[in-house]
């Protein structure tokens, strides 16, 4: 997996913020999701344009991690969210 990876939602997923955090709802076996703060916050930035790099300098100020580590942080959640159908590859 790369930096350069774009995702975007999945259509089968609903991604809604609800009170301080967020749920993920699939439509077509209605399993339901929460979200933990790194996962809302990439999901947030999701938009089948951005890629992980991308995504990861907008969350950077967010976290006290090197740019490195939350980009290899969010290829592995992001390889997850594919598997379970959550995203898919916008490429």
């Amino acid at each position: 997996m790369s930096a350069s990876k774009v995702y975007a939602l999945s259509p089968i997923a609903s991604f809604e913020t609800v009170g301080d955090g967020a749920v993920i709802l699939l439509g077509d076996s209605g399993q339901l999701y929460s979200c933990n703060d790194t996962s809302e916050a990439f999901l947030r930035n999701v938009d089948g344009q951005r890629s992980i790099d991308e995504i990861a300098r907008l969350m950077e100020s967010e976290y006290d991690v090197a740019l490195e580590t939350l980009i290899g942080d969010l290829n592995e959640l992001a390889a997850e969210l594919e598997s379970e159908g959550i995203v898919v590859s916008a490429e």
